[in-house]
């Protein structure tokens, strides 16, 4: 396999994550340590949820070929991008709740169903309560 069908390869892999996720998140981890970045994969590691380090062009292509192109602008930088299958609060939690504690660590954007969230309404994502709360609590009240 030649470079450029791996690189191919990468970016439709990179397409299929993108289409798959209900959630998207671009962040930016430079300064954060390899230890620090562990430690932040270690609390994604959830069902649905995939915290990667992706190179910025293979992520411009897929963004492209999707037609998100307004999504570009915020790649400049070192790029962590989260997918969530799910359940778009608890993985917003958890970047929420570890960016508090390490400054380094910037949510740059995010994608929800195909609509793009800035960085302060990620925030207000993160305050909501999870999927299974919201469903129990309309079941409690029927």
């Amino acid at each position: 396999m030649s470079k450029i069908e791996e690189k191919k390869q990468i970016v439709q892999n990179i397409e299929q994550k993108m289409q798959k996720s209900t959630f998207i998140v671009l962040t930016d981890y430079r300064g954060l340590n390899v230890a620090e970045i562990t430690e932040l994969r270690e609390k994604l590691r959830l069902p649905g949820i995939e915290f990667k380090v992706l190179k910025n062009t293979m992520v411009e292509f897929a963004l492209k070929n999707l037609g998100w192109d307004d999504l570009i602008e915020y790649l400049p930088g070192p790029n962590a991008v989260l997918f969530s299958e799910d359940d778009p609060v608890q993985p917003a939690k958890i970047l929420q709740e570890f960016a508090r504690k390490h400054k380094k660590l910037n949510i740059k954007v995010g994608l929800l169903e195909g609509k793009i969230v800035p960085q302060d309404k990620i925030k207000v994502i993160a305050e909501l309560p999870s999927r299974e709360i919201l469903i129990a609590t309309v079941l409690g009240t029927m």
